[in-house]
């Protein structure tokens, strides 16, 4: 019975992992190879609309440095670009370049034929099922909030 509940103990972070692995192999084969699960934090706080870097830091949770950091090389990989904000030109703001755009319907593709090898796998009555049982989850443990609020990090 031990050795049952340790292997069910690491079972969630695993398929976890591996379903990131999947998902980031599939944006790979679209052309957005130079990636990592950590930009697509940042991508989701610039998909409603361009952003001040101190908006970013705080909505990601982090600090001014670390979303500056994160800016600059996504926008040296060509995700990104900021531009001056127009009431007030001291401000600069972080906005997704079409190569951007391209990659968040690179990642939402990948997610979605993920999704489907899932359903297939369990059938929809199983997956139905597991995905009402990751909200409760979710909601109980307030990783739903923080999903909702795009603030989770990597593992």
């Amino acid at each position: 019975m031990a050795a049952r509940s340790a292997s069910t103990n690491v079972a969630a972070p695993r398929v976890a992992a591996a379903t990131s692995d999947e998902v980031m192999r599939r944006v790979e084969r679209a052309g957005h190879g130079d990636l990592r699960p950590s930009h697509g934090y940042v991508f989701q706080h610039l998909i409603p609309g361009p952003v001040k870097v101190r908006e970013l830091a705080e909505r990601l949770g982090i600090m001014a440095q670390g979303a500056s950091k994160a800016v600059a090389e996504l926008e040296e990989l060509g995700y990104v670009r900021r531009r001056v904000a127009e009431d007030d030109q001291r401000n600069r703001l972080v906005e997704l370049t079409d190569r951007g755009w391209a990659a968040v319907e690179a990642g939402r593709a990948a997610r979605a034929a993920v999704n489907r090898r899932l359903r297939a796998l369990l059938g929809e009555e199983q997956a139905a099922a597991l995905l009402a049982s990751l909200q409760r989850i979710a909601e109980r443990t307030g990783g739903l909030a923080l999903l909702s609020s795009r603030r989770l990090r990597q593992p």
